[in-house]
């Protein structure tokens, strides 16, 4: 007997137990023999981390399609595994070490601290793998893989993937070692990618500084002007202004840039200024970056630190100067008035300085975009020259691009190619190396005039170099490791075996589909892609599933600052996993960010009870499932009814998760469960299963049991505890079952449907929810029970009133029905087919006050829809108002336009 109420917290721990003792997850299990592949890749989460929202509706869409398809015994696998997460895992252990006042990593040394990280890994790392295990995932954790391979094996076949990889684009050319400029970020000392970083708007300022020009030489500069714009007066300078929102990497510039066309500079060009604080003559050049109509038009040049005019110098053969230390403080390159300074204290006294020297023109306050660490938000990042490895982005890039614009990869939604495009067709070289000591490091071997080999071992380093140099020589390691980006591209074939030409490579690559949300389209999406197609030969994917942002029910972004995160633990605690889950895939629609309210979660914990209450009632009346049962053979227009509405719920379920609308299919089995099968079925059955036909209530015990099973399936993807506890415990009647839920087969039920039953069933649901909803509208007492009356019926409507009287009035809470000539005085009308039904209200409700009542609640509604309409006119409101205010906007507006058409319906019901 099933227990009176469900408990999620007893119920999901043993039931996930019961899938891994199966084996149930286990690529392949289920499938039919010769079966089609159906294969995804998880998102590989850090190895620091732990589940968030986002977390949650990712994998719960991931556990869905892996369901879904495994129930088309097909043959699945789900690869989960983590990512090593190089800056963050080492930022832990080294806050570690710092907290216990313990030897920092430089005091440890390389080797003892990579060990400690491995401890950390051991001990405290990958807790969000159980994290997923409570949201029900059903990957093949036996295949667990980690971007950083094995502790225990140093030559694990994930490293090995890397290293060739890595030693493979170098022999291609499509790897190379150079002097560039990157984002450094200060605090780690490292490299780290442009996507890494976030630039941030501040109040600041731009410091317009003069530069004398040397050699004695002056200019004319225009000063005063006529109406025209033509100069009319001039000032002879014999300096030219710069300005600068960073004063302290002047100590680096190394020219000073005017557009050729500038007609106040022309004769400058070629000439020279003096570096003031410094001293260095740097040239005049011309070079259309500068712009006329910014500031003075003139631009001072720093190669060494600032993007631009990395490339301005470039053209120009101008000397890159780096000023900065690691930790930016300022190097010996500079005046040694300002060595060992931080940036910020340097450039105090830089400004300093320069106004005690006449130097500083003037200041301007400006608001100005900071990059910062995307992290934090608190580390503001250098652009910074230093010896990295790159690769090739722009030529690995054209492959992956062609693979979309050919559809071969496609993105659903579809606008999301365009920002795949936006991003692939502008790309910069990949920065590829991190001063880091946690990561794969780097195959790369020095000679002792630092000649590079770069092979897949040190042996094969120094067979190289002795042929290189004709001798044996001493041979340095490269000290960087790679960007945990690098291995996390070749997820979708280094977890499957490559480099060994491995059965489940050959079986299951290409995967089917990426699920992944569009903040790391160009992290890891693209350079999957990249990766994939030049080792494979074939796009990793056919289609990316892009999901939206979960944000909060006011449709703000979720923050620890604004403190409106919502955890989703806390609610797998509180109202189970199932609920949760649900929750997620019923919201997901495409394109459209997830607003998540607990009202939301309540609610479908409602749906969880709503169906254990479902499968009680059928148990307590006995409605076993019947070996043999065919549906077909249904004689009663209610079963027969029952059973179509169910393959149609199935047909719409199974449309929705193929065509990626997880919350279609969510709601098509949500509305079918609960409007249909509880609501109206288990109701209209109560009689049949009460009465004394026994024939009809075997028929109709059968039905509900074979319904019941159905609805477990189609439910299941969604909401896999609670189904797989109600198929066990209904299993235990009946014929045996041939697998437990999870592996059972998806239903298909076309050709089930019967016109004739729908149309009886739905005349009777109509009828019976017009009466209900006049009530409620009318604002009819609860406990009045009112006769209705029929004007107009058929033979065919006055048949089907005497085969469902009793029912109707039953459920619709009715004194009797009858028919009569005409609509009586004070009736509440409606229609049903050909048939005018009435309820007399005269003595129930006062009609008069009643119309009253509606006509002030419409001109009321009347009011706030003009008033939002004003709003969402008003062009200043709409550029100035956040989105989600907006947003709330236009669903207040379609609430009030809704409810005003029932009113206005219910009125015409009274006239």
């Amino acid at each position: 007997m099933l227990e009176k109420t469900y408990e999620p917290e007893t119920v999901e721990d043993r039931i996930f137990a019961d899938w891994i003792a199966a084996n149930a997850f286990a690529a392949g299990a289920g499938a039919k023999p010769g079966a089609e592949t159906f294969t995804i890749v998880i998102p590989p989460p850090n190895v620091t981390g732990s589940l968030h929202i986002g977390h949650a509706l990712n994998n719960t869409i991931q556990d869905i399609l892996i369901r879904y398809n495994r129930m088309l015994k097909k043959d699945v696998l789900w690869q989960p595994g983590m990512d090593h997460a190089g800056i963050a895992t080492q930022m832990i252990v080294e806050r570690q070490l710092a907290e216990r006042q313990q030897p920092g990593r430089r005091e440890m040394g390389r080797e003892k601290f990579v060990e400690r990280v491995w401890e950390w890994k051991d001990e405290s790392g990958g807790a969000i793998i159980n994290q997923l295990k409570r949201l029900g995932a059903s990957a093949d954790f036996s295949r667990e893989r980690f971007t950083m391979g094995s502790r225990s094996e140093p030559d694990d076949q994930m490293v090995r993937a890397v290293t060739k990889v890595f030693v493979e684009l170098k022999k291609r050319g499509l790897i190379y070692r150079a002097k560039r400029l990157v984002n450094w970020h200060p605090g780690l000392e490292t490299a780290i990618s442009d996507l890494e970083v976030e630039n941030i708007e501040v109040k600041g300022h731009m410091w317009h500084l003069r530069y004398p020009l040397a050699d004695g030489v002056t200019y004319e500069f225009p000063v005063a002007f006529d109406e025209d714009g033509k100069p009319t007066g001039y000032e002879t300078r014999d300096y030219i202004v710069v300005a600068t929102t960073r004063p302290e990497t002047m100590l680096g510039d190394t020219g000073v840039a005017v557009h050729p066309d500038d007609e106040r500079y022309k004769g400058l060009i070629g000439k020279f200024v003096t570096l003031p604080l410094v001293g260095r003559r740097i040239p005049i050049i011309a070079d259309t970056y500068a712009d006329p109509a910014l500031g003075s038009g003139a631009v001072k040049i720093t190669p060494a630190h600032d993007f631009n005019d990395f490339e301005v110098g470039v053209r120009n053969d101008l000397s890159q100067i780096n000023i900065f230390t690691t930790t930016a403080a300022i190097n010996d390159n500079a005046p040694e008035a300002y060595r060992g300074l931080d940036r910020f204290e340097a450039r105090k006294k830089i400004l300093a300085d320069l106004e005690a020297g006449g130097i500083l023109d003037h200041v301007e306050d400006k608001k100005i975009m900071v990059p910062h660490d995307e992290k934090s938000k608190l580390v503001v990042i250098e652009p910074f020259l230093a010896d990295q490895w790159f690769a090739d982005a722009e030529t690995l890039a054209q492959p992956a691009i062609k693979a979309v614009r050919e559809g071969r990869t496609r993105f659903v939604p579809q606008q999301y190619e365009n920002l795949f495009f936006a991003w692939m067709e502008n790309i910069k070289p990949w920065c590829v190396s991190r001063q880091l000591w946690w990561g794969h490091r780097i195959p790369a071997w020095y000679g002792p005039d630092g000649e590079a080999f770069v092979e897949e071992s040190e042996a094969a380093a120094l067979a190289a170099a002795e042929k290189h140099y004709g001798r044996t020589v001493e041979l340095k390691r490269d000290e960087d490791v790679l960007d945990t980006w690098f291995s996390s591209a070749l997820w979708p074939f280094s977890t499957l075996g490559w480099p060994e030409e491995t059965p489940e490579l050959k079986r299951y690559y290409q995967t089917d589909v990426l699920v992944t949300g569009f903040d790391i389209i160009f992290f890891w999406v693209a350079r999957m892609m990249m990766m994939g197609l030049e080792f494979m030969g074939e796009e990793p994917f056919h289609t990316v599933y892009m999901h939206a942002l979960v944000r909060d029910e006011k449709g703000q972004k979720m923050s620890k600052t604004k403190g409106n995160v919502i955890d989703p633990l806390k609610l797998i605690e509180e109202y189970g996993a199932d609920a949760t889950r649900f929750t997620l895939a019923a919201m997901a629609a495409q394109g459209r960010d997830i607003r998540l309210s607990i009202n939301r979660v309540e609610g479908y914990r409602n749906f969880v009870t709503k169906l254990w209450n479902a499968a009680r009632f059928l148990e307590m009346n006995e409605c076993r499932r019947v070996a043999g049962y065919d549906p077909k053979a249904n004689k009663l227009p209610l079963n027969r009814w029952i059973v179509g509405a169910t393959a149609r719920a199935v047909a719409a379920v199974t449309r929705g998760i193929e065509e990626y609308k997880f919350n279609e299919a969510a709601n098509a089995a949500y509305d079918f469960v609960w409007g249909t099968f509880c609501d109206w079925y288990v109701e209209f059955s109560k009689p049949v299963l009460m009465g004394a036909d026994e024939a009809s209530k075997a028929e109709t015990q059968a039905t509900a049991a074979y319904v019941l099973d159905q609805i477990l399936k189609i439910l299941h993807p969604f909401m896999p505890f609670v189904t797989e506890e109600l198929w066990g415990e209904t299993g235990k009647a009946g014929p045996a079952r041939e697998s437990q839920l999870i592996l059972a087969e998806w239903p298909e039920l076309s050709g089930l449907e019967d016109p004739q039953a729908d149309a009886e069933l739905n005349w009777l649901m109509e009828l019976i929810s017009s009466v209900r909803s006049v009530k409620t509208e009318l604002n009819v007492p609860g406990g009045a029970k009112l006769p209705l009356v029929v004007v107009g019926a058929s033979e065919e409507t006055t048949r089907r009133l005497v085969e469902s009287a009793a029912l109707i009035t039953r459920l619709a809470r009715l004194e009797a029905i009858s028919p009569a000539a005409s609509v009586p005085q004070g009736s509440a009308q409606f229609v049903v087919g050909e048939a005018t039904w009435a309820l007399p209200l005269e003595g129930v409700i006062d009609i008069g006050a009643e119309k009253a009542r509606l006509t002030r609640e419409m001109d009321k509604l009347d009011g706030e829809v003009a008033g939002i309409d004003r709003k969402l006119a008003n062009e200043q409101f709409v550029a100035k108002a956040p989105e989600e205010v907006i947003e709330e906007q236009r669903t207040r507006r379609e609430a009030a336009v809704e409810r005003r058409a029932k009113i206005a319906e219910a009125i015409a019901r009274l006239s």
